[in-house]
């Protein structure tokens, strides 16, 4: 083991311990022997998007949160798309009824998705090209759209596509035979660029369920809530 190395470990450990020192009495009595997250929030792995502190959370087994390249929905089984197994265990097995939907802006694997279908190769290894070749026809879809500005700048032309995404993907759990009727699904953008509006951090809500035209969000939720309604394709 190098120093760097050692160096890396001390500070997990030592984050840990002051973790578990600061942790009160009884955190997670409620959780023992099982949990019942209130919403699965499936968002892009990337070390930029804290899952449950955007969500202002605190409680052990509030929110269950998966991730995956690109904040997909589903799975390749056998060439046949399937819903990913981290949505669907807590909806099946943990009462769970709600799925929040969540991508985020300057995505790392809609960019590369993006670049293959300009012509690019896939990024590499293997194990991120399957998550990146998994978005490219949402990508391609996307810039064949009338909402997206393909001849834009690229990066106004990405973070179109990342919201675009996170339709696609919405679109995909509401139509899915495997997730009942009962479970609302939402679509947000975690915006840390502030592309959206001047709110470093904050989780713009662009699909209600199926409704995407953000006039019609707003009217659905509290009226305090009206400016985390924006959207890039309206």
């Amino acid at each position: 083991m190098s120093d760097a190395d050692d160096e890396l470990l001390v500070e997990l450990l030592t984050g840990n311990a002051v973790h578990t020192e600061g942790l009160p009495g009884g955190y997670f009595s409620d959780v023992q022997n099982g949990q019942e997250p209130k919403v699965v929030s499936i968002c892009c792995s990337d070390s930029r998007v804290p899952q449950e502190r955007m969500w202002n959370v605190d409680d052990p087994g509030t929110v269950f949160t998966p991730s995956n390249i690109g904040n997909q929905t589903w799975d390749d089984h056998e060439g046949e798309r399937i819903v990913d197994g981290g949505v669907l265990y807590p909806i099946h097995h943990a009462g769970t009824e709600a799925v929040a939907v969540v991508g985020h802006t300057g995505c790392g694997a809609v960019t590369a998705a993006y670049e293959v279908a300009m012509g690019a190769e896939p990024p590499g290894p293997l194990g991120v090209d399957k998550w990146v070749s998994q978005l490219v026809p949402v990508v391609e879809e996307g810039l064949e759209s009338d909402l997206i500005d393909a001849d834009g700048p690229d990066e106004r032309v990405i973070n179109q596509l990342v919201e675009y995404n996170v339709d696609y993907q919405t679109q995909f759990l509401r139509e899915s035979a495997e997730i009942p009727d009962s479970v609302t699904v939402y679509g947000f953008v975690y915006d840390f660029q502030a592309v959206y509006g001047n709110e470093k951090g904050r989780a713009y809500l662009v699909n209600l369920d199926g409704e995407t035209e953000p006039d019609r969000i707003a009217a659905s939720i509290p009226d305090e809530f009206e400016s985390a309604t924006r959207s890039l394709l309206y």
